[in-house]
């Protein structure tokens, strides 16, 4: 049984579609014949080997839009044979170039997200990917709310399978070294200690967060990159928050583990339904630290449940996150409650395991020819 990953990008590229995309193919190696085919960021074809698993990066002209241009995307889909094509949506060259190409084989797409911003294009696109969604076997949704107020999905609720994404949560068991770097990391930044992890990009929302910063008697510490750094210090100076707010900037794999035990809250504060899931809910869980996430109509609330393993705000809302995140800094007990049940709900309903399986068992359901003797799960 051959697969094949279809995505924009992959490891080392950091992005929450890319680490499911790697996660889900490591999770599947083992028991099915599992390759990548991807966009390169430069003007080159190059074959890798990742974790084991057969990645084509496919020369790249640039990006338009945030999306690699791939011209000869329609040739290598024609040329690669495979059982199953799994499309991660949106890449929109890649589903143009799927119904240019016309491969023979299974069609599953996981529907990340809807297109938000690009509303124009979207215009122009939505004839095509309604007919790419037509022709899928199957569309799997990580959460029911995507298939409620996505205005593609409600076309193809029967097609539909929500199977929530999972991480690996051996990353983030606690060791001696994590206990370690950890309290290294508390040591430099001080506490109480307020995280957010991800992209600095308009759809986090982190401007609200650090806004918010100024009624909270603690240290944000804002882990990644992204092309609104700059705006976002400069914001941080003009409110006097420098002290307050810390810029670490990329994290390497061996200390974000360390950096979320480190931490007290993580905080997730997006604004807009770009945000589909938010993995790093999952992370900051498997640490135990409750989240506060913001009620978009989206997979976010899905994941961190309100008065349960954390406090769902309004999105836009500085007063708001304030407030949830300095209810939980003065009610220890509840924060640790909290805390508590993300970890056990994380353990029993978003592994890498759990999630593996499900995948597997809908591709035998799309294609069962070769599985009678592979029932691993």
């Amino acid at each position: 049984m051959k697969v094949l990953m279809v995505n924009k990008l992959y490891y080392p590229h950091i992005g929450g579609v890319e680490n499911h995309v790697r996660d889900l193919s490591i999770e599947l190696k083992d028991i099915i014949d599992v390759n990548v085919l991807v966009a390169n960021t430069k003007l080159k074809t190059e074959k890798e080997v990742v974790d084991g698993i057969n990645v084509t990066k496919i020369a790249s002209l640039g990006r338009f839009r945030s999306t690699p241009v791939t011209p000869t995307f329609p040739l290598w889909l024609r040329k690669i044979k495979t059982d199953i094509f799994h499309f991660h949506f949106p890449y929109p060259i890649g589903e143009m170039s799927y119904l240019i190409a016309k491969p023979v084989g299974k069609l599953i797409v996981t529907y990340h997200s809807d297109i938000i911003r690009q509303k124009f294009l979207l215009w122009l696109y939505a004839p095509f990917l309604n007919k790419f969604l037509e022709l899928a076997d199957r569309i799997i949704v990580s959460s029911p709310n995507l298939i409620n107020h996505s205005p593609f999905l409600f076309r193809f609720k029967n097609k539909c399978v929500v199977i929530p994404f999972g991480i690996d949560l051996s990353r983030f068991e606690l060791s001696d070294e994590i206990v370690s770097k950890s309290n290294k990391f508390r040591e430099k930044t001080g506490s109480p200690l307020i995280l957010y992890m991800g992209r600095l990009v308009y759809y986090k929302g982190l401007e609200y967060l650090i806004l918010a910063m100024k009624d909270i008697e603690a240290k944000l510490l804002i882990v990644g990159s992204g092309p609104l750094r700059n705006d976002l210090e400069e914001i941080c100076e003009k409110n006097g928050l420098s002290e307050k707010v810390i810029f670490f900037g990329e994290a390497s794999d061996d200390d974000i583990p360390s950096i979320y035990h480190a931490s007290d809250i993580f905080v997730l504060p997006s604004i807009a339904r770009s945000e589909a899931f938010g993995l790093v809910q999952l992370e900051a869980h498997a640490c135990g630290k409750p989240v506060v996430s913001t009620n978009l109509t989206t997979g976010v609330p899905f994941v961190n449940v309100d008065k349960e393993t954390g406090i769902v705000v309004p999105p836009a809302s500085s007063t708001a996150l304030s407030e949830a995140i300095n209810f939980l800094l003065n009610n220890k007990d509840i924060c640790r409650k909290y805390g508590e049940n993300a970890k056990k709900r994380v353990e029993e309903q978003f592994s890498r395991k759990l999630m593996g399986e499900k995948v597997y068992n809908l591709y035998k359901e799309v294609y069962p020819y070769e599985f009678k003797t592979m029932d691993i799960y």
